[in-house]
């Protein structure tokens, strides 16, 4: 284990909270008509990455629903995703791109919940001077904003490619992901601004890239115990040397990423966290690690 005095506190959450397989086993077989799942997961993680960004920007007065509902959840904060015309389909006008992104989610970080607005590039986006100018002119428009960038090729691994994330303040996403060949960027331990941030999106590399899989599939994986040791290792480096560190998972399929987001935080508190009772019906081996709440207290 890596001996590094913690400074930041690290956030484990989760990439979304709507998913349909998450039923009876994230939340309750029995639920009452006004049931809410974004207040109910922050019961049991600190953080949630806001992915319905990605494809449309956020209204403004849903992301302040999301600041109400998770409000009794003390510490508890977001992070989003940029939309993809500032990166998959870079859109002619970047100024309008970015100030929608923006006007919507300003309820969150008004309300001091945003911890990161995260960039992310496709593989085949590569550092190139293009590139440099584009975030250049990205970090121009969000000044005051915590961007992060997630990248995918290894180009991007260059010292000057480091060198003008940390002179803009962008941090850097450290991605644990399949490879998809020899260009695909292994995962990097770098900090580049005051936010450390951590994606887990699963090591399924024989599903990862059939093209006849879907989403869901995917996304089905489960860290072991021995796989998460060395990320909890990661993230408590960059907490010693941040301002504050998010810890995403992604192998949202079947709940997978609660329970393995449940096993870090036991990993970092040293005390078992609480977990619906179905994921740990589900998962048995969890018991070791969380408490299970009985659905029928709720």
């Amino acid at each position: 284990m890596v001996d590094v005095r913690q400074r930041a506190p690290i956030r484990v959450g989760l990439a979304g909270w709507d998913y349909p397989d998450w039923d009876g086993i994230v939340y309750p077989r029995k639920r009452s008509r006004g049931f809410d799942k974004l207040r109910w997961i922050a019961r049991f993680v600190e953080s949630i990455e806001i992915n319905s960004s990605f494809y449309r920007p956020v209204r403004p007065a849903v992301a302040e629903t999301w600041v109400r509902r998770t409000e009794s959840a003390a510490g508890f904060r977001f992070t989003a995703k940029a939309h993809r015309s500032w990166t998959h389909e870079i859109a002619p006008d970047l100024d309008i791109a970015v100030r929608d992104t923006l006007d919507g989610l300003h309820p969150l970080r008004d309300a001091g919940c945003l911890g990161a607005l995260l960039v992310q590039f496709p593989q085949r986006y590569h550092w190139t001077p293009a590139a440099a100018d584009h975030l250049e002119r990205l970090a121009a428009r969000c000044a005051g904003w915590p961007l992060v960038v997630e990248v995918r090729h290894r180009s991007w691994e260059s010292g000057p490619a480091e060198e003008q994330l940390r002179r803009l303040g962008i941090g850097w996403c450290v991605v644990d992901q399949p490879l998809a060949s020899r260009t695909t960027i292994q995962r990097l331990d770098r900090l580049t601004s005051g936010v450390g941030y951590l994606r887990l999106h699963g090591r399924n590399h024989d599903r990862w890239f059939d093209p006849d899989a879907g989403r869901d599939e995917r996304y089905d994986y489960r860290y072991s115990p021995a796989e998460l040791e060395p990320l909890a290792d990661v993230a408590r480096e960059l907490a010693g040397r941040a301002e504050e560190v998010f810890v995403v998972q992604n192998n949202h399929f079947r709940g997978q990423a609660l329970a393995n987001a449940l096993q870090l935080r036991h990993l970092f508190e040293g005390e078992k966290p609480r977990s619906p009772q179905g994921l740990v019906e589900t998962f048995p081996d969890l018991a070791t690690d969380v408490q299970a709440e009985r659905e029928t207290l709720f």
